[in-house]
């Protein structure tokens, strides 16, 4: 997965850009089909100091993207709740195409054994 890093108003360190690639290749672990990951990483002055911080993260994958943002005091707890909600989209979609599999499964099953075979 191709991972872009966009830095607004934020300093990138070789730490804060080594914790975001730590954190997306575990996201590519849950979906290898994913293509590119952009992170946007933001500073934002005029706000309270509790919500100056926001991370931003976009994955790009077949069908409708991925998308999760957050607002945290500490840029490195913003950036690990946004790969939480994006790791929980990459289940609930998972989850939703197993679903979809094994139910067509049972449906073709039951058919045959409407049929007697």
């Amino acid at each position: 997965m191709k991972l872009i890093l966009i830095p607004h108003g934020v300093t990138l360190t070789k730490a804060i850009e080594d914790h975001v690639v730590a954190k997306i290749e575990k996201l590519d672990h849950f979906d290898k089909r994913a293509i590119d990951a952009r992170v946007t990483l933001e500073h934002d002055h005029t706000r309270a100091p509790e919500r100056a911080f926001s991370c931003s993260v976009r994955i790009s994958v077949r069908g409708p993207d991925l998308f999760a943002e957050d607002r945290e005091a500490d840029l490195y707890a913003a950036i690990d709740i946004v790969v939480k909600k994006i790791a929980q989209q990459i289940r609930k979609r998972h989850n939703k195409a197993k679903a979809r599999h094994h139910s067509e499964a049972s449906k073709t099953k039951q058919k045959l054994k409407d049929r007697g075979l």
